[in-house]
């Protein structure tokens, strides 16, 4: 048989050129790649930590993660990028966060019991009584007339009383003052804000929570005030900037996904084109909403029914490539704050300055409970004393046995004192939790001393007697409950020091690997999200925090101190210049 020369030279040519034309296909497409080495990679998988040579990134998404040398043989092309010792952790997350009370708390002035980092500098700790109102005058004095201002951060236990006399005092009739309570669930307003809000004492004559003479609003006032003011609360310019510094923060931090359980506060049109704006310049972040249960019962005119149904066009009306709603969850709320010693405890408060606060009726709580659940939400809600976490338990025992479901996730949030008894019935039930840890470091030293007493306050937040019963736990500060920073909440959980140094419930303390799960994949699954961010596993968002020291080898004391080099979001680094 004659072989046709020619043929065989326009076969192979034509071999020739594909397989060119596709290594440099697989070229072009590995330059988009990036491979990390050179550092301690900790994939946050598994029960203890593990460590990798390398991961590559490519299109935002994590490809590989293992040996560098493997890496380099299956993305030759990829983009180099030598961590020079540092280590890389998965992007952290912040599952409750404020939105909305960042944007007020932060440009505004803060007088507060202890120490607070803002973008713009330090707001010093203020301890006493005589402090908080040399401050307190100097800030009024440094206000504008006939334009609100607000000061956040009183608290009774270090700051003394505070009544609507006191600020007419200092603010005269032409200075519009409201003094918002460390808690955020309170507030104290003078004559001239009552007057430029337009509200009157019937405004509020059914609502026990409301001391008009006093000017003091809290726990469910505070909720049905918070509407009425919304124009004012959510002042353009000043709310603007308050979530750019949010964002400073999110990277300051290395927090590359956030979730705000409760949207909105006030005004859902006015917070959430607020939010979209600062969305829109793409900052290194994603930010997930929950639908606020309770105040969209009240904007849809008392009604379950017609604010579940709002719920469900909510993520195909609103959903950007960073703003998301989270499908088919809601979130609740039980008792009253901690800062407030207004959560509900089963033994009385030392004395009769504090008793516990509902912040919804029980009657429609458990209406509330019983609806979304025979929904199938996932439900979130906010619960801190030990009598306040025990009614959410015995209500949900009971719409368990009603109506069981499987792989529910009901979560409870805050959780500022529950004992093992309770870990136990949680546990049964298979709710889940996710923590503030920094109650202790707060408020154990003061409220050994007042309202709860040291068998109580010494003990905060047992995280351990959920964890070692294999309790999914994540932590989150409530900005601004806590500061927004990802590693005080894990070392305040591994040291369970406080503000005055004392160590205390040291049986409670958690492992590290336990702690800094509780910033990155459990904090996912509070949010239903483990399966696309919170580790390093192949298929997972490329969201990653660089840190200058590994957390896992350092002093556990410094483990709060150590600094963020920058994040990886979606594939792209963004370097933390503070």
């Amino acid at each position: 048989m004659r072989i046709n020369t020619k043929y065989v030279m326009l076969i192979l040519l034509a071999l020739f050129q594909f397989s060119a034309t596709a290594k440099e296909n697989k070229q072009l497409t590995q330059h988009n790649a990036s491979l990390y080495y050179g550092g301690k990679i900790i994939t946050m998988e598994g029960d203890s930590p593990m460590y990798v040579d390398a991961v590559v990134e490519q299109a935002g998404k994590i490809v590989y993660a293992g040996s560098k040398q493997k890496a380099e043989n299956a993305y030759s092309h990829a983009r180099m990028v030598n961590l020079t010792g540092k280590t890389l952790l998965p992007g952290f997350i912040e599952p409750h966060l404020h939105p909305s009370i960042a944007a007020l708390m932060l440009p505004n002035d803060t007088i507060a019991p202890h120490q607070w980092k803002k973008p713009n500098g330090i707001s010093k700790a203020t301890k006493t009584p005589e402090a908080f109102q040399q401050q307190l005058k100097q800030s009024i004095a440094n206000a504008p007339e006939n334009k609100m201002h607000f000061i956040w951060g009183y608290h009774q236990l270090w700051h003394g009383e505070l009544s609507r006399e006191l600020l007419n005092k200092y603010a005269g009739e032409n200075k519009p003052v409201g003094i918002i309570h460390r808690s955020f669930h309170e507030i104290y307003l003078n004559d001239a804000a009552i007057k430029l809000f337009n509200i009157a004492e019937n405004d509020f004559a059914n609502n026990p929570q409301v001391n008009w003479q006093k000017g003091h609003f809290y726990e469910g006032g505070w909720l049905a005030l918070v509407p009425k003011i919304g124009s004012v609360l959510l002042d353009p310019v000043n709310y603007q900037k308050g979530l750019s510094m949010m964002t400073e923060l999110m990277l300051q931090n290395g927090i590359t996904t956030i979730a705000e359980p409760g949207f909105p506060s006030a005004d859902f049109k006015m917070e959430y084109a607020f939010l979209k704006n600062e969305m829109d310049k793409q900052p290194p972040y994603d930010i997930y909403l929950i639908p606020n249960g309770t105040q969209l019962y009240g904007m849809a005119g008392n009604s379950n029914e017609k604010a579940e149904k709002q719920m469900q066009g909510l993520a195909e009306a609103y959903d950007t490539d960073n703003i998301f709603f989270l499908p088919q969850q809601v979130k609740l709320f039980a008792d009253g704050a901690i800062y407030s010693l207004a959560m509900q405890m089963n033994e009385p408060y030392l004395g009769n300055e504090f008793h516990g606060e509902w912040m919804t009726p029980l009657q429609l709580f458990q209406q509330q409970l019983s609806f979304y659940w025979n929904k199938g939400y996932k439900i979130h809600v906010h619960a801190n004393g030990d009598k306040g976490i025990q009614q959410v338990v015995d209500f949900n025992k009971a719409d368990q046995k009603a109506h069981p479901r499987e792989n529910h996730r009901f979560t409870l949030h805050h959780m500022g004192y529950f004992d093992a008894k309770i870990a136990e019935q949680i546990n049964s039930l298979n709710i889940e939790a996710s923590v503030n840890p920094f109650y202790l470091w707060a408020l154990a030293d003061k409220y050994s001393e007042n309202g709860l007493g040291p068998q109580r306050a010494e003990n905060l937040v047992r995280v351990k007697e959920l964890t070692k019963r294999n309790i999914p736990v994540s932590f989150h500060s409530d900005f601004a409950m806590a500061p927004a920073e990802p590693l005080t909440l894990a070392w305040t959980a591994i040291n369970r020091v406080t503000s005055e140094n004392s160590a205390f419930s040291q049986d409670q303390r958690l492992d590290i690997y336990t702690a800094m799960k509780g910033i990155t994949i459990d904090a996912a699954r509070t949010l239903n999200l483990e399966d696309k961010i919170g580790s390093i596993k192949v298929g997972k968002v490329a969201n990653f925090t660089i840190l200058k020291e590994n957390p896992f080898t350092v002093d556990p004391m410094k483990i709060k101190d150590i600094p963020v080099a920058a994040v990886v979001y979606k594939g792209k680094w963004v370097q933390n210049k503070h």
